[in-house]
């Protein structure tokens, strides 16, 4: 029988490489791997125009999704981006000079309902005990005029204090912080002016140590995107969901194996073993386990989050987002 023709789109990270090269075996697969730059862009596409068999998601537009009623795509827990988010809360330092600062404040972010805010929002609330519903949030670009992208996610269910940048001239979020109208930024990207404005700071300076402290206080590496299969893909095809995961599960091992090879150095970081043992003795061998199980305390977490943010009605099991997939473990060599 001929192999399955599918499409699977995504940016090309180093964990996708040799999927995308062909380097890795897909039994009864014969992927299309279409590299879109930036991650917006493959959600949007694929949400609202379903372009793709299967492609890296949004996280929680996923959950929100699902948990509404619409099963228009079956996840596999390959988990395409993970960020510590810290470091990307920027603030005007003469306003906000600890978290609870934030509090009764005016905060830019990209998209209220992007995954990147539903964590930094989560670990505000819980780690520093901010009050999220005495905050507006004033959506739009880090850079440029305008909104985030052309998203379709669901509004929260119930009310939250969300403004446009278009109330404030359009400007972009950069430059909102910079003049004043705002009082910080949260979200996917950091803004221009960090840096060059001497009053616009992170609100973690020492956010490498912090994100260290939390992670080993609560298991908990956020993860910003998974994999989705159409819903018709996979009901025609059920085996689509093991094939794909153990490819891509596959793929990043090998891309793992060679960062690991430093003889000569794969990636332009100078200090990478050392950045290599930091990250064995926090993290244990493997810092990017695909699968439900050793990922549920992350999991767990961002479903709860989007419940208390009001963004799905019920906090739903984390086995029940995702399909079964057989694993069948990676040998290198």
């Amino acid at each position: 029988m001929a192999p399955l023709q599918l499409s699977f789109a995504s940016a090309l990270y180093d964990r996708m490489v040799p999927l995308a090269t062909g380097e890795v075996a897909t039994p009864g697969l014969d992927v299309n791997f279409i590299e879109v730059q930036h991650p917006r862009d493959i959600f949007d596409r694929m949400i609202a125009n379903r372009e793709f068999d299967a492609s890296e998601l949004s996280s929680s537009e996923y959950i929100t999704r699902y948990v509404s009623g619409d099963r228009s795509f079956v996840a596999i827990p390959v988990f395409a981006s993970r960020v510590f988010r810290h470091s990307f809360i920027a603030v005007n330092s003469d306003r906000i000079k600890k978290p609870s600062d934030l509090n009764g404040k005016r905060i830019g972010v990209q998209l209220y309902t992007m995954t990147a805010a539903v964590w930094i929002r989560g670990l505000l609330q819980h780690e520093y005990g901010v009050d999220l519903s005495s905050i507006e949030w004033v959506e739009g670009k880090m850079e440029g005029p305008g909104m985030h992208g052309q998203p379709s996610s669901l509004p929260p269910l119930k009310p939250v204090k969300i403004t446009s940048n278009k109330q404030y001239g359009s400007k972009s979020l950069s430059q909102l912080l910079e003049d004043g109208v705002i009082d910080a930024t949260l979200g996917a990207d950091l803004p221009e002016c960090l840096g060059r404005v001497p009053h616009i700071a992170r609100l973690f300076p020492d956010f490498r140590e912090v994100e260290q402290a939390y992670y080993k206080k609560t298991g908990i590496f956020p993860i910003m995107h998974l994999v989705a299969i159409r819903r018709e893909v996979y009901e025609k095809n059920r085996f689509v969901a093991s094939a794909l995961f153990n490819a891509l599960n596959d793929s990043k091992n090998m891309a793992k194996a060679r960062m690991e090879s430093t003889g000569a150095l794969r990636y332009m970081l100078p200090w990478l073993p050392a950045a290599l043992d930091e990250i064995k003795a926090v993290f244990g061998d493997d810092c990017w386990p695909y699968g439900v199980e050793p990922n549920r305390r992350t999991l767990e977490a961002l479903v709860q989050f989007l419940a208390e943010q009001s963004m799905i009605e019920r906090q739903v099991t984390v086995d029940e987002l995702f399909a079964p997939v057989r694993e069948i473990n990676f040998k290198i060599g």
